[in-house]
């Protein structure tokens, strides 16, 4: 099924299906996990049961121990993102809005990754990750991760 909106007031819309219910529910479970190290054994093994979850790949980076590890994290998921976005109709512009919960996992790994990237002194890439989230939705950031 594509999500893709052609409305006539501005670029298309992409909006990315939902994820099975047990996966996101196994995901909240996980998150609500007290003990960190037990937390991202839990993340990381959604994850392996479920390579294309995207929320799940940005979870893992944000629960990193190290800045390589939160990048790459970050950056698989961002990427397994842009090959979800165009299996929906995304072809290449048009806007990803966050207002959309099923569009946050994507949004969350490449916010992910440009902090994960100035952290680390990708300076290039911290600017393209910038740039490419004020086009894919102009009210960035979200209140929540302003």
């Amino acid at each position: 099924m594509t999500n893709l909106n052609l409305g006539t007031s501005g670029p298309p819309e992409t909006v990315l299906p939902e994820v099975e219910k047990q996966i996101a529910d196994r995901l909240v479970a996980a998150l609500a996990t007290e003990e960190v190290d037990d937390r991202r054994e839990a993340v990381s093994s959604i994850v392996a049961d479920y390579p294309r979850y995207l929320d799940g790949w940005a979870r893992l980076g944000e629960l990193g121990r190290h800045p390589i590890e939160r990048y790459a994290a970050f950056r698989v998921g961002y990427h397994r993102g842009l090959d979800t976005l165009r299996q929906n109709g995304w072809r290449g512009s048009g806007y990803v809005r966050w207002e959309h919960p099923t569009n946050r996992g994507f949004l969350r790994a490449l916010h992910g990754l440009h902090l994960a990237a100035v952290e680390i002194g990708e300076h290039d890439e911290a600017e393209r990750t910038a740039i490419f989230l004020q086009q894919l939705d102009p009210s960035w950031p979200p209140s929540e991760l302003a």
